[in-house]
């Protein structure tokens, strides 16, 4: 599998679409960022509703186009932020190791995704900001047994520190490959322009929406 972004192009035979969930502030944004653009901004802006983020890459020696929807965890984003889920093929739930109620939270955001997305989504825990051992307050284990019960892989990460952030990528990438990839290849070449101009639209929509004061969700 290759990382290496292969430009715009609308002839991709793969299409994948990755959700990020889980409360505010655990560094989804970063996380995000990290693995596009290797940049980390302590001062991120929280996200608004959701944001679309686009990578082409070779999997498998396969063009292929990823799309990565980073969404709001404000209680009040809620209901906007579950249209969303329609259609992902992979969900990575995110929780910040020093922080126990955005933990408390794994399990409701899992079942939030499992009601509004496709049957066969695959999901990955995310412990983030393993870099603040000192103040972690849940530890691996917990995390571990979590992602068991869910059944679903594990992985604590830093944003800051770029630890496990192309990892989380990749092994979710490989999970979606094995469960849709013969599948996804058939899809349509019609069905793929229409989706590419259709995400063209999104991208240069003016974002009217109020600004929030930034904080740091790192």
């Amino acid at each position: 599998m290759s990382n290496n972004d292969e430009g715009e192009d609308i002839n991709y035979k793969l299409l994948f679409k990755i959700i990020i969930v889980g409360e505010s502030c655990v560094g989804k944004s970063n996380i995000i960022s990290r693995y596009l653009t290797g940049e980390f901004d302590p001062n991120i802006a929280s996200t608004l509703g959701a944001e679309l983020s686009n990578k082409y890459l070779k999997i498998k020696d396969i063009s292929t186009k990823l799309q990565i929807w980073d969404t709001a965890g404000q209680e009040r984003y809620h209901a906007i932020v579950s249209s969303y889920f329609k259609g992902a093929h992979g969900c990575f739930i995110v929780y910040d190791i020093t922080k126990d109620q955005t933990f408390e939270k794994v399990e409701e955001w899992y079942q939030r995704v499992k009601e509004n997305s496709n049957k066969d989504v695959s999901f990955i825990l995310v412990g983030n900001k393993c870099d603040l051992e000192n103040d972690r307050t849940i530890t691996k284990e917990k995390g571990e047994e979590k992602a068991k019960n869910l059944n679903c892989p594990f992985f604590e990460t830093s944003a800051l520190s770029e630890v496990n952030i192309k990892e989380i990528f990749n092994a979710m990438l490989e999970n979606i490959y094995e469960k849709n990839g013969n599948e996804l290849i058939e899809e349509n070449d019609e069905e793929r322009r229409l989706s590419a101009l259709s995400e063209k639209a999104i991208e240069i929509t003016p974002n009217t929406k109020e600004k929030e004061e930034k904080k740091g969700c790192c």
